[in-house]
């Protein structure tokens, strides 16, 4: 008669599978990534919005930077995830007569207690 605990090879198999510890181990590091891809994803999405905004400027091509900083106060005022920056902070130039507008700006995102997560965007148009 065979004993079960070898296996074909006539060693001793052992149990397989994830202790307590490694449970609460992957579970712990889960839900902390999932809170800061929480805190993180807005602020993502506000930069989509100020890059497609400043895109959609440049392409109209207006004459002046007075007229490019209203465009964008009215795009902010349409857009309201639009909070992080103003259009006193874009920065207008030309290039190869060609409106470049670009911009940059830091948000600060707060994990737990004095721990803060900073995200530095940057973007031109293109």
């Amino acid at each position: 008669m065979r004993d079960t605990k070898f296996g074909k090879s006539g060693q001793r198999s052992g149990q397989r599978g994830v202790s307590l510890l490694g449970l609460l181990f992957w579970g712990v590091l889960l839900a902390f990534t999932g809170v800061v891809a929480a805190r993180v994803f807005p602020t993502v999405l506000e930069f989509y919005t100020i890059q497609t905004a400043v895109n959609r400027i440049a392409a109209s091509n207006p004459a002046t930077v007075p007229a490019v900083r209203a465009d964008f106060d009215k795009a902010q005022q349409v857009e309201y995830s639009i909070v992080s920056i103003n259009s006193k902070d874009l920065v207008i130039s030309k290039e190869n007569d060609k409106l470049q507008i670009s911009f940059a700006y830091d948000k600060q995102i707060e994990l737990a207690g004095p721990v803060f997560l900073l995200i530095k965007y940057e973007g031109r148009s293109r």
